[in-house]
């Protein structure tokens, strides 16, 4: 074989070796209308909770907790890396609190995903190194309209971004470098919670020119595309919808206007951190939200992060980050996940409130089975106790158990989550809610018929019901009556074959417990999972005339 074959052979190899490795790094892919996380391979639901703000950045801390992680059966960490630790003289890299994480990671059969707390954390920059902080002339502060300075680094300082996205790049270096054999981090948040307080916009000098700068064509042509009713378009029509102009030319100069502006400024530093990251190592990137409340003006909220109004801004302004993310604290959950769940946005949930919270399993059941979630996160994980009876530790047992039946469904419309709606004041609706799976449409309540409804905490309750089969499914959750009849209204009424309480073991098999009947089901009327125990039931149904 002559030497320029034996070359182009060699060649061919190494591109082959280069393919199969860049196809081992985590990634996105479609899976029917849903959007999966595949690592190795293989799709993977995130059952996560996130760290609290300072714990990730002490081993000692965080070691008695790793082992309690796993048995509350979670898969995936959410856990902060910060800028200060990792880069505290500038271009001098300390990678000590990076890799304590990924070892006890690895040791306790979890995986990772890294929030990259550098220039911001909650709108403030109390996570930057002290080089940064302390030279104002180099990186300057974003000003409030008197020209005071706040604790909050400004976005329009070229020397901020370049800093940052270099130290971010250096991250994903040593990442790519410790971690893409055995693909223990997952996916990485770009800062934390951008936006500006307490006002709408940022009034330093630099900030006050670009304000006066023509808007980019490239946001116009979205906003020419957006559907009627959008409160984004609307603005811009307010306003005369002008093809070119200044900002306030375009949106106003009010805080509604100057919040469209932050949006595009802070998601353009972003996407030039994600960018200079993933030119290094592509794993996949999203920026979270700290979500505003009815009624708030700008600044009252993280003005211009990627709220659900400012959704097309983001992603005109930042292409490289995968994700728009929202940390949910308020009740409306329904309403605010369902906002984030998009063709162009698959729905993370890094923060579904704090870890206590009643309502969060019901919340999992919902964005996993109803909205095609790829992960559910609630804050501060690591405070729960788990010597107590627990529901977020009952709730993940089961979908840990389900969710290979949740993967294969994802998308494919054999499947939902259930549970009542609640508004932002509070208001429980929880009457019963019907959907169509397959041949059969459910009926699901979410009173127990039992007991006394004023002794229910109906806003926590919920499930899922995933089709396996013609006329099977598995019913899962707690709190749901569940009443059944044929799509299809020619084919009489629906009644129940069998069903088996049971769960999945280890290697998936379904292992039976009861057979459900009598009274169980009240003589075949309905499925009943009470409330305070989440449990998984196998049914399968017949119609008859």
């Amino acid at each position: 074989m002559n030497t320029t074959v034996k070359r182009f052979g060699l060649l061919i190899l190494i591109m082959v070796i280069s393919l199969k490795i860049e196809a081992a790094i985590p990634h996105l892919e479609v899976h029917g209308s849903a959007v999966q996380l595949v690592v190795k391979d293989k799709p993977m639901l995130l059952l996560a909770g996130e760290l609290g703000n300072s714990s990730a950045s002490s081993a000692n801390y965080m070691a008695p907790h790793w082992a309690r992680l796993q048995r509350m059966h979670l898969n995936t960490v959410l856990a902060p890396v910060s800028w200060e630790l990792v880069e505290p003289e500038e271009d001098h890299f300390d990678w000590q609190s990076v890799d304590s994480i990924i070892k006890a990671a690895r040791a306790h059969d979890l995986k990772l995903v890294l929030l990259w707390f550098g220039a911001w954390k909650n709108s403030m920059s109390t996570y930057a190194p002290s080089w940064v902080k302390r030279d104002e002339s180099r990186f300057p502060r974003a000003q409030l309209p008197d020209g005071r300075g706040e604790d909050i680094l400004s976005a329009f300082s070229p020397a901020l971004r370049d800093a940052d996205a270099h130290a971010f790049a250096a991250l994903m270096m040593h990442l790519k470098q410790v971690d893409q054999n055995d693909n223990t981090v997952l996916m990485i948040q770009v800062e934390n919670e951008m936006g500006m307080l307490p006002v709408a916009r940022d009034y330093s000098e630099a900030a006050a020119q670009r304000f006066n700068d023509s808007v980019p064509p490239l946001l116009i042509h979205k906003l020419d595309a957006l559907s009627a009713g959008s409160r984004l378009r609307e603005l811009w029509q307010a306003h005369g919808a002008k093809q070119q102009g200044s900002w306030p030319t375009l949106f106003g100069d009010g805080d509604a206007g100057a919040e469209v502006f932050t949006a595009w400024y802070y998601a353009s530093y972003a996407e030039s951190v994600a960018a200079a990251g993933k030119a290094v190592y592509p794993l996949p990137m999203y920026v979270n939200a700290a979500l505003n409340r009815t009624g708030k003006a700008p600044g009252e909220y993280p003005s211009g992060g990627p709220l659900p109004h400012l959704l097309e801004v983001w992603k005109t302004a930042a292409p490289s980050i995968d994700l728009l993310a929202p940390d949910i604290y308020f009740p409306n959950f329904v309403d605010l996940a369902t906002v984030y769940k998009r063709k162009d946005n698959a729905l993370f949930i890094p923060e579904a409130n704090h870890v206590g919270n009643p309502q969060i399993p019901a919340n999992a059941f919902y964005a996993f089975g109803k909205l095609d979630a790829i992960g559910f996160g609630p804050f501060s994980v690591e405070s729960v106790d788990d010597s107590q009876p627990n529901v977020l530790v009952d709730a993940y047992a089961v979908l840990e158990q389900l969710s290979p039946a949740i993967l294969a469904n994802q998308g494919m419309q054999r499947m939902s989550g259930f549970k009542p709606r609640v508004l932002e004041n509070g208001t429980v609706i929880d009457t019963p809610v019907t959907e169509t799976i397959g041949a059969y449409t459910f009926t699901v309540s979410f009173v127990d018929n039992q007991s006394p409804k004023d002794q229910q905490d109906t806003a926590s309750h919920g499930g899922i019901i995933i089709q396996t089969g013609a006329e099977d499914y598995l019913v899962a959750g707690q709190g749901m009556i569940v009443t059944f009849s044929p799509a299809d209204a020619t084919q009489g009424s629906a009644g129940i074959d069998y069903a088996w309480e049971g769960a999945f073991d280890t290697h998936g098999h379904w292992m039976n417990g009861r057979r459900l009947n009598g009274d169980q089901t009240h003589q075949g009327r309905h499925l009943r999972l009470a409330p305070g125990k989440f449990q998984i039931q196998k049914i399968r149904l017949y119609h008859y005339y």
